[in-house]
């Protein structure tokens, strides 16, 4: 959790109120993450506001930046561009529990909250599943079209002992 430690925002020194953090996100943050992205060159910006209360802290995360992708249909790379927001409740308690939407509770003894998988989790939810680029033609688009699976709508076929227990329940 030390190659974390950057991320950290320190509340115990600060008093009641609203603060402002920034955060640059690059390749390395990344990186600390061990895991393989689906994207290269990233330049995000994390701009979280925190407003500390006597008994619980409330963040507001703006991310924003660009990430490079690689388009499905032509494999040429592009630039991306993610803008995401959320809101999170962070509480004091005797354990750290995430498993409330949106509330994270923490230990009381506590001094800082790391920020880190909260965006990192953020951007990867940013990604989109279909990358296609912004300078695919129509044409190509159309021509990718044409060559999708077509859905056929087949009536469902009737069991004929079904048929005849549905006409004798029609008889009655």
């Amino acid at each position: 959790m030390d190659r974390l430690r950057n991320y950290d925002i320190v509340f115990s020194g600060l008093k009641n109120g609203k603060h402002e953090f920034r955060f640059e996100i690059d390749k390395k943050f990344f990186q600390l993450f061990e895991t393989e992205q689906e994207f290269t060159e990233p330049k995000i910006v994390a701009e979280i506001l925190l407003e500390k209360h006597t008994t619980f802290l409330e963040l507001w995360f703006k991310i924003f930046g660009s990430i490079n992708l690689i388009c499905d249909l032509s494999n040429d790379s592009f630039d991306h561009h993610i803008e995401s927001e959320m809101s999170v409740l962070v509480k004091f308690g005797e354990e750290y529990d995430d498993s409330e939407i949106d509330v994270i509770t923490i230990p009381k003894t506590d001094f800082a909250f790391n920020i880190a998988q909260l965006v990192y989790e953020e951007v990867m939810l940013s990604v989109p599943m279909k990358k296609v680029s912004p300078h695919i033609s129509k044409e190509d688009l159309e021509r990718v079209e044409k060559f999708q699976p077509q859905e056929i709508e087949e009536e469902p076929k009737s069991d004929p002992r079904w048929d005849a227990l549905k006409n004798l329940k029609d008889i009655n």
